[in-house]
């Protein structure tokens, strides 16, 4: 934004330099992040949030349902930094850049799927940045229930451009490629945006399906 950044996902701890060598390529400094956001409390999402905030000053901003998860994964001993505890619809704003919070839990109690707007060539874009709906291979009637709640939102958000926690779930190399040679944007990409959905919710009733045989004697 014209008053810095915003950090999705600071990955692994480890990560964290290839995360900076990467934002310098583009063009940006590490020392701009004024915001650190994430998807989920897993480590391979989030482990890397107190170094990130050790290196840039950010503030680092979860949702209320994954801090006691968050406050759990602590690398080389350090507390995980919340500067801001977030809940369903809460937005997040730097710089005319406004980010909003969905809780689309199951993956995670707290999963966070965020929204915003993105304009190219004069045109506005709905962008949605997934939050994994894999599910686990054990499934809890709570869990059950998040997850069918949590599919029909992300099915109700509008979508022209789908991005989400891991590259695979939306085609980032591919996309990125074809971005490279030239021609329309393929990240505009309406017709993709519920085909990673549709793939975690089979998932899902299979799992659940599996779960719900009879147990053979």
């Amino acid at each position: 934004t014209p008053q810095r950044n915003i950090l999705i996902d600071t990955t692994y701890e480890r990560n964290v330099p290839t995360i900076e060598k990467s934002i310098q390529q583009l063009g940006f400094k590490v020392s701009d992040i004024k915001i650190v956001l994430g998807s989920h409390a897993h480590g391979d999402h989030q482990e890397g949030d107190a170094l990130t905030k050790q290196m840039t000053g950010a503030q680092v901003m979860a949702m209320a349902e994954d801090v006691p998860a968050l406050q759990a994964i602590k690398p080389g001993g350090k507390d995980h930094p919340i500067d801001r505890i977030l809940h369903d619809g809460e937005p997040v704003m730097l710089g005319g850049t406004t980010l909003v919070a969905h809780l689309t839990p199951g993956h995670t109690r707290g999963c966070t799927t965020w929204t915003m707007k993105a304009q190219e060539s004069g045109k506005m874009y709905n962008v949605v940045i997934n939050c994994s709906l894999r599910p686990p291979t054990m499934l809890t009637p709570a869990i059950v229930d998040e997850f069918k709640r949590s599919f029909k939102l992300v099915r109700s958000l509008p979508c022209d451009v789908q991005l989400g926690d891991h590259p695979a779930q939306y085609e980032m190399e591919a996309k990125y490629a074809k971005l490279r040679n030239g021609g329309r944007n393929p990240f505009v990409d309406a017709a993709s945006c519920k085909r990673e959905v549709d793939i975690e919710e089979a998932m899902f009733h299979a799992i659940l399906a599996e779960q719900q045989k009879p147990a053979q004697r």
